[in-house]
C-alpha cells in the first residue's frame, strides 16, 4: 500500500461537476493498493499518518500531528501509484489491485482511519473521475509505502 500526503489548507474532490467533499487546514492523503496488500498494511500506515509530526507548533516547528491539530483529511483512490514505466512511454498499471480487491481495502483504510484518529475523513468515489484541488501548504508532501517500513 502506497500514499503520498500533502499538507493542505484546503482540497475537494469533484465529480461530474460537483463537489462530493471538501475539508479545509489538514491531509489529502492519495491512496495506492497492490493485490497483496492486507488489514497489516492499512493498520501500519494508519498509525504512521496519524502521529506524523508534520504541522507546527507554537515556534513554528513542524512538531504537531494531525490528531494533535484536530483537523480534517480528504482521502482519494490512486491507481497510478503503482504505475510503472519502465518499458516504453505508456505507464502499466499491473501491479495496482483490481477493484474487486481495492475496494473493500480501501473502505476499510478510511473506517479505520476514522476510529484511530477520531477526526473528520472525507473520500472521493472509487474508480470515479475525479478533479482534486488541493492548496499545498509548505509546501509539504510526504511518500510511504507499507513495503517499505525499514
Amino acid at each position: 500500500m502506497r500514499v503520498v500526503i500533502q499538507r493542505v489548507s484546503e482540497a475537494s474532490v469533484t465529480i461530474d461537476q460537483k463537489i462530493k467533499s471538501k475539508i479545509g487546514a489538514g491531509l489529502l492523503i492519495l491512496l495506492g493498493i497492490e493485490p497483496d496488500d492486507q488489514k497489516e498494511d492499512i493498520l501500519w500506515l494508519i498509525k504512521k499518518i496519524s502521529n506524523l509530526r508534520i504541522f507546527p507548533d507554537e515556534n513554528k516547528v513542524m512538531n504537531k500531528s494531525i490528531v494533535d491539530k484536530a483537523l480534517e483529511m480528504l482521502v482519494i483512490s490512486q491507481f497510478t501509484l503503482f504505475a510503472s514505466t519502465k518499458k516504453g512511454n505508456r505507464p502499466s498499471y499491473i501491479r495496482a489491485a483490481r477493484p474487486d480487491v481495492a475496494i473493500p481495502l480501501y473502505e476499510s483504510f478510511v473506517k479505520n482511519l476514522q476510529q484511530v484518529s477520531q477526526l473528520t475523513v472525507e473520500t472521493g468515489t472509487f474508480g470515479a473521475d475525479m478533479k482534486v484541488k488541493l492548496v499545498n501548504d509548505g509546501p509539504v508532501t510526504i511518500c510511504m509505502d507499507s513495503k517499505n517500513k525499514e
